[in-house]
């Protein structure tokens, strides 16, 4: 009698456990259908806007002088050499200012800093920054290089608030990349009378190099695509010239406000080519970025 209760409470438990099991695959499902479906409303607004885009873009992009002339006051005549000079000064001095002192300081925190209350607010702070919306980094820049520091609204005053801007950015991405690297690397390295610095340069830094240089190049895509900092720390919409360290600069999203907020018509479709433009460069770094990441990942 007893073994036959037993058996019943069994198979009991069994028909609850499948029947758990039939509705949390059925919850499955549904979650997995709504997730598609927001997926396919994104992509599907993503795809209209870029084709709105290329259609009104394509052709001021083809013709002549697009990309080698100055800005002028009329659309159909002019450029935008100086913003793309701008562009490329700004991400180049980027990674020149930010790149070192990110990956040192994801280095000193993963490799040298006690692990104590003090690196865990230091933690919780770079975690925090890497979420600050763009403009109060654009508002730093203003009241410390700007006026304090003295440059005014110059180009090194733009690329060192954007480089405080990828900071944040570089310095996760890099510590996420440094604490994938084996225990069992490190071990092997001391073990044959390596130093600890030795360790880093010569087997977790390689090692290590795929997820940093993709955190570098997507922070300085980012960089390279703000115009709320930039316009704060007072960038302009014309000049006639490439800009130098410390003068007056353009660049391509603030190049690319300045279109959108005219009332001529003709100025639509330079905005859409200059976006066309802009999104080329910045998918180039995203696959410079993805292409670096498989090579040294194959090397491994």
């Amino acid at each position: 009698m007893a073994n036959s209760k037993l058996a019943n409470d069994l198979q009991d438990e069994s028909e609850e456990f499948e029947e758990n099991i039939q509705k949390r695959e059925i919850a499955g499902k549904v979650f997995e259908l709504l997730f598609l479906m927001g997926l396919g409303v994104g992509l599907a607004v993503l795809a209209i806007l870029v084709w709105a885009i290329f259609k009104d873009g394509w052709q001021r992009l083809l013709l002549p002088g697009f990309i080698t002339q100055n800005p002028s006051r009329f659309a159909e005549r002019g450029g935008i050499l100086p913003a793309i000079s701008g562009s490329l000064l700004l991400g180049l001095l980027v990674m020149i200012l930010a790149v070192p002192v990110g990956v040192g300081a994801a280095l000193y925190l993963e490799e040298y800093a006690p692990k104590n209350w003090w690196a865990q607010i230091i933690e919780i702070n770079i975690s925090n920054l890497a979420g600050v919306p763009s403009i109060v980094y654009g508002l730093l820049g203003l009241g410390v290089f700007n006026y304090l520091l003295g440059f005014g609204p110059t180009l090194i005053s733009g690329a060192l608030t954007l480089s405080l801007l990828s900071l944040p950015v570089i310095i996760v991405t890099s510590r996420e990349a440094i604490r994938a690297v084996p225990d069992s690397l490190r071990r092997a390295s001391y073990a044959v009378g390596a130093t600890k610095w030795q360790t880093i340069w010569h087997h977790v830094l390689p090692y290590a190099i795929p997820g940093i240089l993709t955190g570098v190049i997507i922070s300085v895509s980012r960089a390279i695509g703000d115009a709320a900092s930039l316009l704060v720390i007072g960038a302009v919409s014309f000049l006639t010239f490439n800009p130098g360290l410390f003068q007056r600069f353009m660049a391509l999203p603030v190049l690319i406000y300045s279109y959108i907020t005219r009332a001529e018509p003709g100025f639509v479709n330079e905005a859409a080519a200059t976006i066309i433009l802009l999104l080329g460069v910045i998918l180039l770094l995203n696959g410079v970025a993805i292409y670096i990441r498989q090579h040294f990942s194959s090397l491994k």
